[in-house]
């Protein structure tokens, strides 16, 4: 195939401010030769979810911009996550290993960091990483002790949201997203891998088991599931609303 050039997505509320929780997907399709693979859960819809959680906190977000120099939102949509033959070290998740080893190799740019922030990967305060999302009851686990508490807090949200019949789902005991799935860690290579291994706090929402039409033609509109898709646009809103203290 010769050489590929990628290119990462990047933007950041406030620049000034010394921490940054970054909400993460991937904006690449994988190629295949004997079909045109679109990528709605793989990763259109994450990437969509994240423009429209900014849509919906813009006005909150500009004021927390302009009262709030301690931590921000960042977005980072990576390029080239996805393998050209074969999954390996070496053949894939391209962008994040290139960004994850150019930050770590910069040196701070806030002058509001304390001293033991030294590098631009230092200010990332979590990684929030999703993918494989759209599809009808997906279940995600918590897979980093870092980051238990964060996800504590999602599963909070849903089950209050499920109290108050604020959730579209046809079951009596309303959804089950969230699961307390026994404790381990992930072994699911993903964007996150190379900023975990550079000690960066992660939280991996993606679907476990893997949706059925991952990495099939299945994987477009037509099996999407819309009242998931808006229920966990109504966790998620609450829950970036909340960790960045808009309220």
């Amino acid at each position: 195939m010769g050489r590929k050039k990628f290119t990462n997505i990047i933007a950041t509320l406030n620049p000034q401010s010394c921490k940054r929780i970054v909400l993460a997907c991937h904006y690449d399709s994988k190629y295949f030769v004997d079909f045109n693979f679109l990528g709605a859960t793989d990763s259109a819809v994450p990437c969509t979810m994240i423009l429209e959680l900014i849509r919906k906190l813009d006005k909150e977000l500009k004021r927390h911009k302009a009262t709030n120099n301690d931590v921000t939102l960042q977005v980072i949509m990576f390029d080239g996550e996805e393998a050209f033959h074969r999954w390996t070290h070496d053949d894939s998740l391209y962008g994040s290993r290139h960004l994850a080893a150019r930050l770590n190799s910069l040196s701070s740019r806030s002058n509001l960091c304390p001293r033991d922030v030294e590098t631009e990967l230092d200010r990332i305060q979590v990684l929030i990483l999703l993918d494989l999302i759209g599809e009808a009851s997906p279940r995600f686990c918590s897979y980093y002790r870092s980051t238990q508490k964060m996800f504590d807090h999602l599963e909070r949200i849903e089950r209050k949201l499920n109290r108050l019949k604020l959730l579209e789902t046809s079951r009596l005991s309303g959804t089950n997203y969230f699961s307390r799935c026994s404790f381990g860690t992930s072994e699911i290579e993903d964007d996150h891998v190379p900023f975990q291994k550079l000690g960066v706090n992660i939280l991996h929402i993606i679907s476990t088991p893997f949706p059925l039409n991952w990495h099939l033609e299945g994987d477009d509109g037509r099996n999407l599931h819309h009242p998931t898709i808006n229920n966990l646009m109504k966790i998620f809103q609450i829950f970036i609303r909340e960790e960045l203290k808009l309220i």
